[in-house]
């Protein structure tokens, strides 16, 4: 994203493109480690309630989704029929990777499951008191209880265990980012970012504008930010970008809608309706976004020229 001129699309499908989500499970919560860059909570029940949801699932689901749709089924687990609510939550590790864990939750049973896979010779290997079971691609399992399974790379798993079983820290360690959760944790969609995130994500949207002085300024002061998706009635999402002061968030405001108006100058009709309908303001320390938009409104907007470059 390399112009001003998508800003506010770039910031939108920064949540398109993640997932959709509910409330987090208290399960997922403890095995997920203080250095978290992200969260997302995916909420399958919804998705199947809404046409618009789905169509843009079917658009725009990451490549990471679709291989841990794929590694669920390999064990015998429908997405579509067994998961109620899906977690995903990336960490930084101490050599400065980042890894992922998924964590399922849902209507299938851990004796099923694990059945299956004695059935089928599958062997665990023990660590802490857990027993975690190939998936295959790479990828563990283990369940944390009857209905939740954590699953993902062999070491993004062990360390999501280290923090459950407290030989790391656990989330809510990192009060900067256990404090955003509260706020979005019971919409339909929701996921937080981390500091860096933010920084890095507002960097890539605003392009030539993340080379001002105003924003080498403001990018130390930004915090983390947080989404709430819901499909109710139509399509509404709301982000805030947390900083540091008042100060911070009025001038990062500035720059969005500059990136606003400057866009609406060249957007198709299509792309400026949906513009309309972007609002953007700071509320204390928060920059507040705004987008709302009917169903058919946002489907046309899925198959136009922006929201394909920006999605890619």
């Amino acid at each position: 994203m390399k112009s001003i001129q998508i800003v506010v699309c770039a910031l939108l499908v920064f949540a398109w493109t993640a997932a959709w989500g509910a409330a987090m499970p208290s399960s997922a919560r403890t095995a997920i480690p203080a250095d978290v860059q992200q969260i997302i909570t995916v909420d399958y029940r919804a998705l199947k309630n809404s046409d618009t949801a789905m169509a843009l699932k079917q658009q725009v689901l990451p490549p990471s989704l679709k291989e841990f749709e794929g590694e669920l089924k390999s064990v015998g687990i429908s997405p579509d029929k067994d998961v109620d609510e899906l977690t995903f939550a990336s960490y930084r590790t101490q050599n400065k990777g980042v890894r992922v864990v998924g964590v399922a939750q849902g209507s299938f049973s851990s004796k099923k499951v694990l059945a299956k896979m004695r059935l089928n010779k599958v062997k665990p290997a023990r660590y802490h008191d857990s027993d975690l079971y190939p998936m295959g691609n790479g990828m563990n399992m283990v369940f944390l209880d009857d209905n939740t399974l954590l699953f993902g790379d062999g070491s993004a798993v062990k360390g999501a265990l280290d923090a459950r079983d407290g030989y790391a820290s656990s989330l809510d360690a990192n009060e900067q980012v256990a404090e955003m959760i509260g706020p979005v944790e019971s919409g339909t969609v929701w996921s937080v970012l981390d500091q860096q995130g933010t920084q890095n994500m507002l960097l890539s949207a605003l392009g030539d504008a993340g080379r001002l002085a105003d924003f080498d300024m403001v990018k130390k002061r930004v915090l983390g930010s947080r989404y709430t998706m819901n499909f109710q009635s139509g399509v509404n999402f709301d982000l805030d970008i947390v900083t540091s002061d008042a100060m911070t968030a009025s001038t990062l405001s500035s720059l969005v809608k500059a990136g606003v108006l400057y866009r609406k100058m060249t957007a198709t009709p299509i792309e400026k309706a949906a513009l309309e309908n972007v609002s953007v303001n700071s509320d204390s320390s928060n920059l507040q976004m705004h987008f709302r938009a009917d169903d058919k409104q946002f489907q046309s907007l899925l198959h136009s020229d922006l929201f394909a470059a920006v999605s890619k």
